[in-house]
C-alpha cells in the first residue's frame, strides 16, 4: 500500500530537500496545495493536487480545500480498529501517514505598520490548524510537521523505526503548542480591534488573560545554581548582545530595571544598579562627569553591577569603567575604540538597545499562588504643576530640580526607599527596609562612606513618611527639602517637624510603591 504525504506550507524553507527524500528514500506519494504543489512539481517531483485526491475543487478563494473527509477521515481514521479501515474502505478514504503544514503568517501580518483588518482575517489559516489538530490526535499513526527544523529528525527516524512512536509524540505536543499560540495571537489582535473590548469594567483588563510566548533561549540557570530556568518572548528584538558570557536569569531582570530606569532621563545620564536597585545615578553635560558623580555615591556595591548609558559610550568613559568589574554594560551604542577597550575583558557582556532605552511594556505580570497578577507598569511620574508645597518655606529652584530629579530615582528603588540627592547625583541611597526610617538610616550611613556631605540635599521617599522620625533624621543628616507623596494620619506631624526645621517639603499625591 503506497503512503501519502500532505505538504501544504507558507515557510518553504527546506521543503524541496525533505519532499525529495521521502519520495525518493522513503517510497512516499505527494499531496499538495497551491504554491507547495506548484513548487515541488517544478522541481520535478510527482505532486497530487489535494482537489483531485479528494474529487472535490478548491474554492470561495481558497478558503475551502482540504477541509474533507478524504482529506480528515486519512488523518484521524484509527489503523488499529476495524471498523474506522472498514468505514474508510466504503468511502474510497486513504491513509495519510504524513502531513507537513506550517500556517498562514498572521503574527507577520498584524505586526506590519498600518495593516488592514480585512488583509489579517485573510491571514487567518482555518484548513491548515485543522489538519494539524487532526494529525496530532492520532500521533500513533501519523507523523506530523509544524515546524521545517524538525524534517531532519523525521528522515532519520524513518531510517530508524524505533524513534518513530517517541518522536511523533513530540511533534504532537509542538502542533498543540503552535496552534495554541496562533490562536492567542487572533484573539489578541480581533481584541485590539474591537469597538467594545472585552475588559473587567472596573480595571479595563482583559476578562480572560491569554498569554503565549516562543522560548527564546534556555539559561544555565535560574536565580541559584538548583533552579531551572529559560528566557520567553521578544527580549532579543529590544537588545543586541556584541560580546560577553551568556546572559543569566539575574543579568536580565538587571538589564530590564536598568532599562526602565534609564529611560526616565532625557540629559546625558549613567545608573549603576546592583540587583535591580540603583546604586549611583547621575546627570552631567557629559557621560564621563555623569560617571564620575554616580559612582562616587558608592564605589563598594558597583562590583559585579549593571552599568547604562543613555548616549553613545566612548573611549574615555571606557577606560575609566573598565577598570571596575562589571556584568553587563548598557548603551544606545559604542564607539570603534571603546569596544576594543572593553574587548580585552572577555567575560564583560556589552548590550545595545535597539531601539532605544526606556523600552517599554504594558504590563507587569508576576506568579502567584494559583495564578497570576497583572497591572499597568509605573510610568506615571506626576506634574510637577500638581504637586503640593505643604511647608511654610518654599522649595528654592534648585531644589526643585533636585527633587524631581530624586524623583525619578527612587521611582525606581525597591520600598521602602529613601534616597538623598544633590546637583542631579544621588547621595546616597536605602532600599528594601521593612521600617522607612532604617531606610533612611541607611541611605546616611552610604553617603558617610562615601565621604559625601548631605548638607543641602534633598530627601525623597517613594511613599508617605508614617512618622515624623524618618524626617527628622534626614534634617539631622543635612536635608533642607523634602519630596513624598504624603498622605499619612500623622501628615500634620511630619509637616511640623519639617517647619521647626526650616525644610521645604513637597507633596506629590503619587506613590511609587516597588516591591
Amino acid at each position: 500500500m503506497e503512503k501519502l504525504a500532505l505538504l501544504s506550507v507558507s515557510d518553504k524553507t527546506g521543503l524541496v530537500d525533505f519532499a525529495t527524500a521521502l519520495v525518493k528514500q522513503h517510497g512516499y506519494k505527494l499531496l499538495s496545495t497551491g504554491g507547495t504543489a506548484k513548487l515541488l512539481a517544478e522541481k520535478g517531483l510527482p505532486v497530487t493536487e489535494v482537489s483531485q485526491h479528494t474529487g472535490f475543487p478548491e474554492m470561495m478563494e481558497g478558503r475551502v480545500k482540504t477541509l474533507h473527509p478524504k482529506i480528515h477521515g486519512g488523518l484521524l481514521a484509527r489503523r488499529d480498529k476495524a471498523d474506522h479501515q472498514a468505514a474508510a474502505k466504503a468511502h474510497g478514504i486513504d491513509m495519510i501517514d504524513l502531513v507537513v503544514v506550517n500556517l498562514y503568517p498572521f503574527e507577520q501580518t498584524v505586526a506590519k505598520k498600518d495593516v488592514h483588518f480585512e488583509e489579517a482575517i485573510e491571514n487567518i489559516d482555518i484548513g491548515g490548524p485543522s489538519m494539524l489538530r487532526s494529525a496530532a490526535k492520532n500521533h500513533e499513526s501519523v507523523t506530523v510537521v509544524v515546524d521545517h527544523n524538525d524534517y531532519a529528525a523525521v528522515l532519520a527516524a524513518f531510517a530508524d523505526p524505533a524513534s518513530l512512536s517517541a518522536l511523533r509524540r513530540k511533534l504532537a505536543l509542538k502542533v498543540f503548542q503552535r496552534t495554541g499560540a496562533y490562536d492567542t495571537a487572533i484573539a489578541k489582535y480581533l481584541e485590539s480591534q474591537a469597538d467594545e473590548p472585552n475588559l473587567d469594567a472596573l480595571s479595563g483588563l482583559p476578562a480572560t488573560l491569554t498569554l503565549s510566548y516562543k522560548k527564546a533561549q534556555s539559561l544555565r540557570y535560574g536565580e541559584n545554581p538548583h533552579q531551572q530556568a529559560a528566557l520567553y518572548g521578544t527580549f532579543h528584538d529590544h537588545f543586541e548582545q556584541l560580546q560577553g558570557k551568556e546572559l543569566s536569569y539575574n543579568n536580565i531582570l538587571d538589564i530590564t530595571s536598568a532599562t526602565y530606569l534609564i529611560g526616565e532621563f532625557e540629559k546625558p545620564t549613567l545608573a549603576i544598579l546592583k540587583h535591580t536597585n540603583p546604586c549611583g545615578v547621575a546627570c552631567a553635560d557629559d557621560l564621563d562627569t555623569a560617571w564620575e558623580k554616580a559612582y562616587s555615591t558608592d564605589r563598594q556595591a558597583p562590583f559585579g553591577g549593571i552599568i547604562v548609558v543613555n548616549r553613545t559610550l566612548e573611549a574615555s568613559l571606557a577606560t575609566k569603567i573598565a577598570d571596575i568589574f562589571t556584568e553587563v554594560i548598557i548603551a544606545p551604542s559604542f564607539s570603534p575604540e571603546a569596544l576594543a577597550i572593553f574587548a580585552k575583558k572577555k567575560n564583560l557582556r556589552l548590550m545595545i538597545a535597539k531601539e532605544g532605552l526606556g523600552a517599554d511594556s504594558l504590563q507587569d505580570i508576576r506568579s502567584v499562588v494559583g495564578g497570576l497578577l497583572v497591572q499597568d507598569r509605573n510610568k506615571l511620574l506626576g506634574n510637577p504643576r500638581d504637586f503640593k508645597v505643604v511647608t511654610k518655606r518654599q522649595p528654592t529652584a534648585e531644589e526643585w530640580d533636585t527633587m524631581m530629579f530624586g524623583w525619578r530615582v527612587c521611582k525606581h528603588v525597591k520600598s521602602n526607599a529613601i534616597v538623598y540627592v544633590k546637583n542631579e547625583q544621588t547621595l546616597g541611597v536605602g532600599a528594601g527596609q521593612m521600617a522607612r526610617v532604617d531606610s533612611s538610616r541607611i541611605a546616611i550611613w552610604k553617603a558617610g562612606e562615601a565621604k559625601l556631605d548631605l548638607s543641602g540635599s534633598v530627601v525623597v521617599s517613594e511613599a508617605l513618611f508614617p512618622f515624623a522620625d524618618g524626617l527628622i533624621a534626614a534634617a539631622d543628616a543635612g536635608a533642607t527639602a523634602a519630596i513624598q507623596p504624603g498622605g499619612s494620619v500623622r501628615d500634620e506631624e511630619v509637616i511640623k517637624a519639617a517647619d521647626e526645621r526650616g525644610m521645604a517639603m513637597v507633596f506629590t499625591s503619587i506613590r511609587h510603591f516597588k516591591h
